[in-house]
């Protein structure tokens, strides 16, 4: 199972990313877990300590120089598209109960894209990890999607899509689900977050009423209270967790 999350920022991605890591390893599954944010925190989220001194991808110079052959920053140079990765999943993960966790990093460009020695080893990473990876793999991307070519793209089994009660979230799902259209991209999900109310799920399938919504998740201080105290949501939100491993279920059956 290969499953891409996306979703505007704030609306609680990267915590409904930390609950279906948790949702799968309870499930005897191997996991490998992709923050592909650049707003990293998902190593945060899963409770790994000093997540913050974790060197992102995108910024191991010698790394992306020894496999892409090319001067990190130089203009005009030939460098391989193809470069090694098979062994980085292992060599630059870290570990915690069982969960392997990787973080990508992001690429800085002026203009819209980059053909670039570090988005080539990104891109080719993602590709063999979805690919040629037989573990679950969940990746936490930021809304443009920016690490996923095309043909890697087609080949995740699904792309969830995270959003809460307010019409800019609502909007950026729409531009995602767009994205993911040009991108190949045709089992998507929406899963409604912060929910305080029925009035909440009720205003997001009004507006939204042609999406395939997995559930809504509640509301709950519990998880401000997990992230002030530096631990995984799941430890203080066991009701949310039950509700995520439903949509597991759901998410296996299709």
């Amino acid at each position: 199972m290969k499953i891409a999350i996306s979703g505007k920022g704030g609306v609680g991605k990267t915590t409904f990313a930390a609950f279906l890591i948790k949702a799968l390893a309870d499930d005897g599954k191997r996991v490998l877990a992709i923050d592909a944010d650049p707003d990293a925190n998902l190593a945060q989220a899963l409770g790994v300590k000093n997540s913050e001194e974790i060197v992102p991808i995108s910024k191991m110079k010698e790394l992306i120089e020894e496999r892409t052959g090319a001067k990190v920053g130089a203009m005009g140079q030939f460098f391989k598209l193809n470069p090694k990765v098979d062994d980085l999943p292992e060599s630059l993960s870290v570990e915690i109960d069982g969960v392997k966790v990787m973080v990508m990093g992001s690429v800085k460009t002026g203009g819209a894209g980059c053909v670039c020695p570090e988005s080539v080893l990104l891109k080719h990473l993602v590709r063999h990890i979805v690919l040629a990876r037989d573990e679950a793999v969940i990746l936490d991307m930021e809304a443009g999607l920016e690490h996923l070519g095309r043909g890697t793209a087609m080949s995740v089994d699904r792309l969830v899509v995270v959003v809460e009660p307010g019409r800019r979230s609502i909007e950026t799902a729409h531009q995602i689900r767009k994205l993911a259209g040009d991108l190949g991209i045709k089992k998507l999900s929406f899963v409604g977050n912060k929910i305080r109310s029925d009035r909440d799920s009720d205003f997001l399938v009004k507006q939204m009423p042609d999406f395939h919504f997995l559930g809504f998740i509640p509301f709950k201080t519990d998880i401000i209270e997990a992230d002030l105290d530096g631990r995984p949501p799941y430890e203080k939100d066991k009701k949310t967790l039950k509700v995520v491993k439903e949509m597991v279920k759901e998410l296996e059956g299709n």
